[in-house]
């Protein structure tokens, strides 16, 4: 009876283990995680830490977020991370270097975007106890793209130009 229980036991050790293995795979979500690196004209190193949720013949703003006037993390599953290795200039304002939630507000033709010190958040479900933490809100203008995109997608071009595209969606800002 005692050589049943141990191996009923470890056969269920064995099976909780690779259940939680398997939960881990952030590869397997059907919006999978994604990084963008690149250096802003100033030398700083930016990376941003997402997941790529897919449009699959949905519209954005009225099928999936970002819906106007509500906070948006800016990618699926767990916030975007915004991380940069030396103090910069968001649109002209500074950002301490350090790692930040990533927050998007759609307000149409204008966006607000948001620099939040809780970097390590589940969504934007928790933002509104956190806005404390706010480290920078910027506004800028969105535009279109010439050719939709799938798949939410990150550019960071040499000049320190981030581009947030989805759709035919595009947000511009620069970083410094």
């Amino acid at each position: 009876m005692k050589k049943l229980l141990s191996v009923t036991l470890f056969a269920s050790v064995l099976f909780l283990s690779l259940s939680a293995c398997a939960q881990g795979d952030k590869g397997a979500r059907p919006s999978p995680p994604a990084t963008a690196v690149g250096k802003s004209a100033s030398g700083a190193t930016i990376t941003i830490n997402y997941s790529q949720p897919a449009l699959k013949g949905r519209t954005i703003g009225k099928d999936v977020e970002p819906k106007e006037g509500q906070v948006w993390r800016a990618g699926a599953n767990e916030a975007t991370t915004f991380q940069v290795d030396k103090d910069v200039k968001i649109e002209g304002q500074t950002l301490p270097a350090g790692k930040y939630a990533f927050f998007t507000i759609n307000k149409g033709d204008e966006w607000t975007l948001i620099f939040n010190k809780t970097w390590d958040t589940w969504g934007a479900f928790d933002y509104q106890k956190n806005k404390a933490n706010d480290a920078l809100q910027v506004k800028v203008k969105a535009g279109k793209t010439d050719k939709p995109m799938e798949r939410l997608t990150y550019l960071i071009d040499k000049s320190g130009k981030v581009s947030l595209v989805w759709g035919t969606l595009k947000v511009d800002f620069t970083v410094m």
